[in-house]
Parts: structure tokens; C-alpha cells; sequence
């Protein structure tokens, strides 16, 4: 055997060496090259950045207020409705936010101890926007409320629609044009500085453009109906109709008509409802024509429907 290969591999090898080197050829160490440094530092910033991600959605989850709960549950489900994210069902809660959508055929009817019931119809979709009040989008509600007047305000694209004790039903279609019917008591409809005030039985526009209409009767007459349409959309020619349909309990709609129309045709109408309505001495064509907030205070008192003291604490404590 050759000593000075195995040292320092000089010399010829030993035949029997060598035949064992190369059966262990395989398993010999070689060393890897190292990695592009370029490529490790990327990993590291994605690793990184992903880390940093995670940690500021831990601290988001943990930093975000819990639900917080309205006085609303919600009391039947019928067909396909969610309330947020979840299936809607009997006895849940409604959190302040959560959006409320029915579908074809569905029905949600939601439940307030201190407040009253609210039955949402087919294809609606409404908002808790606080602990009472509620927004609706489009769709249908139907409300019997038991709580103290104003305490209960549905929002609508056009308007808010502020209870007065009542009981009413809310249609509000897909462009954001609305219409209640209110079957008890009494509903304001508010839109900045302009109002409309519907009693039992009656009606009312409200319009994503312009806000509130002018209440009616549903019992009006067709002709009163279709002009006080036409008036609405802009025809002014259309208020000689309204005129000449009114009757004395039509009075409601031209009292509203006082403040809607323009100057030179607010004599008509206050003439009209001198006619129908009786009214004491101290009210002068002069000053409706103006309009003297006491003088439409005293033409609404004519109307014998409510004092304007009643409404008009009410419309105090809501602004």
C-alpha cells in the first residue's frame, strides 16, 4: 500500500483504495453554492411585510368597539332574509349598522318592548341606524308604534319620516321616491326647512329631489289627485284643478299648498280656503299671502284637526 496517498494523495493508489472510493463515490459531501443574495432579501421583505400585516389586523380586530345592541330583535322570518351577514331568525338580535335585506316573498317583522313592531315586506332593505331609529332604502315597512311621539324617525332617501303616535305603512321605490300612508294618528315628513303633516287617512309624496310632498286625502277625488300630481311635477297651470276639486276637508291639502306655491298664486288659494273653511276675523288675506307664521297657525287651528301648539312641540323636540 501506497502511504503518501492516503496523506496527501500522492503516488499511484492501492487498487484495493481505490476500488472502496469509488463505491463510496455517491455519498461524498459536496458543498451547495449559496443562494442569489437578491433573492434571499426579497423573501425576508415579503416575510416581513406580511408580518406586519397580520399584526396590524390583530391589532385592529382588538382595538374595534364590540357590536353595540339597538332596541330592536328580530321577532319572525319568513323566506329568504338576512340581518348583516346572518341568516335572519326569531329572537336575534339587531345590532346598530346592520343592514336587513328580504328577498321574493319574504317577510321580516322585528320587535321593540319600548318602541313598537316594524314588519319589513319583499325585496326591502333597511338599516338600524341607532338604537330606535331605522333607514329604509327601498321596500316596504309597516309600523304600529306605541312609544312617545317623535321618539321613532325612519330615514328615507328624500326625507325623515318622524312618528307622531301612529301607524302607518312606508313604501320607498328604487330611485329613492317614497310614499306613506298612515291609518292612525299622525306622521311629519322633514326635509330641511320644508314639512308636510298627514293624519289618519291620508297621504303623502315625499321625492328624492324636492322632499316632501302635499298630504291628501284618500278619499279625494280623482280629479284633486291627478292635479295635485301634475302640480308636483311642475305644472303650475295644474292648480286651477286642485281649486276647483277641493272640498272642505280638502283643506288640508290647500293649507299646504300656501307655502308651495308662488306668490302670485297664493291669493287663489287662500281664497279658496276662506271659502270652504271657516275662519275667524283676524285672519287677513294680507298677511297668508306673506306668510305670517301666526296667520297659517290660525288657518291650520280652522282645519279642526290638531292645535299647532300640539304639533308644533313636537316639531321643537325633534330638531
Amino acid at each position: 500500500m501506497n502511504e503518501d496517498y492516503l496523506w496527501d494523495g500522492g503516488g499511484p493508489p492501492d487498487p484495493e483504495i481505490a476500488r472502496l472510493e469509488q463505491t463510496l463515490a455517491p455519498f461524498r459531501y459536496r458543498v451547495r453554492p449559496p443562494a442569489p443574495q437578491r433573492r434571499t432579501r426579497a423573501w425576508w421583505r415579503w416575510a416581513a411585510a406580511a408580518a406586519t400585516l397580520i399584526a396590524g389586523f390583530i391589532a385592529v380586530r382588538a382595538l374595534a368597539p364590540p357590536p353595540e345592541p339597538t332596541a330592536w330583535q328580530v321577532d319572525r322570518a319568513a323566506g329568504p332574509a338576512r340581518v348583516g351577514r346572518r341568516d335572519a331568525a326569531a329572537s336575534m338580535r339587531v345590532d346598530r349598522g346592520d343592514i336587513l335585506r328580504t328577498g321574493a316573498g319574504a317577510q321580516l317583522e322585528l320587535l321593540a318592548d319600548e318602541v313598537g313592531r316594524v314588519e319589513l315586506g319583499p325585496q326591502s332593505e333597511l338599516r338600524a341606524s341607532s338604537g330606535k331609529g331605522l333607514s329604509l332604502a327601498r321596500g316596504t315597512l309597516h309600523a304600529f308604534i306605541w312609544a312617545p311621539p317623535r321618539e321613532f324617525v325612519v330615514e328615507t332617501p328624500s326625507s325623515s319620516t318622524v312618528d307622531l303616535g301612529c301607524e302607518y305603512t312606508l313604501d320607498v321605490d328604487s330611485a329613492g321616491n317614497g310614499m306613506v300612508h298612515v291609518s292612525l294618528g299622525w306622521v311629519a315628513f322633514q326635509f330641511h326647512d320644508r314639512e308636510s303633516f298627514i293624519p289618519a287617512g291620508a297621504q303623502c309624496a315625499t321625492r328624492k329631489t324636492s322632499g316632501p310632498g302635499i298630504p291628501f286625502y284618500e278619499d279625494a277625488s280623482q280629479g284633486l289627485r291627478t292635479s295635485l300630481t301634475r302640480f308636483e311635477h311642475g305644472e303650475s297651470a295644474a292648480l286651477a284643478g286642485i281649486l276647483d276639486a277641493a272640498r272642505p276637508r280638502d283643506g288640508l291639502t290647500l293649507w299646504h299648498l300656501l307655502s308651495r306655491t308662488q306668490p302670485k298664486d297664493r291669493a287663489a288659494v287662500f281664497a279658496r280656503f276662506a271659502e270652504l273653511i271657516s275662519l275667524p276675523p283676524e285672519i287677513s288675506a294680507s298677511s297668508v299671502e306673506r306668510l305670517d307664521p301666526h296667520a297659517l297657525d290660525l288657518c291650520w287651528d280652522a282645519l279642526k284637526l290638531e292645535n299647532t301648539d300640539w304639533w308644533r312641540g313636537w316639531e321643537r323636540r325633534w330638531n
